[in-house]
């Protein structure tokens, strides 16, 4: 049987010289790597109470989304600022070159619900750490944020020291 790192294609120099990119197409493509990163999520959540799953825009979706349906929890979208309908909270975060914002819907947590974040991949871990706040914002409780890969070079975990966080693949590097 493979592993989930069997599933993942490397890209070296993109999107820059020195940049080894990890590509998850690769896993969603492929019947037995999509269903090996599902069941390793869902493995990931083993033990703990949870009420929903949350996940950015778009990878988030992907893996979200099986995870809560097969644990028969709900869903909450975060998205890009101006994507969502109704009234939204927003948080901004850093990126390498400027900032961004994410949004969610008012009220898609309620007081006391504990959520699971999924999402494909950490490297700085500022979007999580975004989303993380919209949720405690809303009176939510995050139990745990599990990843499909993390770039440990990146140092993402330190952003998120104060919560429970797994990934499928651990990569040294950046």
């Amino acid at each position: 049987m493979k592993r989930m790192e069997d599933y993942v294609r490397s890209i070296p120099d993109f999107p820059e010289p020195g940049i080894i990119f990890r590509d998850v197409t690769t896993i969603l493509q492929d019947r037995d790597g999509l269903h090996l990163a599902i069941d390793q999520l869902i493995e990931m959540l083993k033990g703990i109470d949870f009420d929903l799953v949350v996940g950015p825009e778009s990878r988030g979706f992907i893996f979200g989304v099986p995870v809560a349906y097969i644990l028969h929890k709900g869903f909450v979208p975060v998205r890009k600022k101006g994507k969502l309908p109704c009234e939204t909270i927003s948080a901004e975060y850093e990126l390498e070159y400027g900032k961004a914002v994410v949004e969610m819907h008012r009220d898609s947590i309620k007081p006391g619900q504990k959520v699971v974040i999924v999402d494909d991949l950490i490297a700085t871990g500022g979007t999580i750490e975004a989303i993380a706040r919209m949720v405690e914002q809303l009176g939510g409780q995050v139990v745990k944020i599990c990843f499909v890969m993390e770039l440990a070079g990146l140092e993402g975990r330190k952003k998120l020291s104060g919560y429970l966080v797994d990934s499928i693949i651990t990569y040294e590097g950046h």
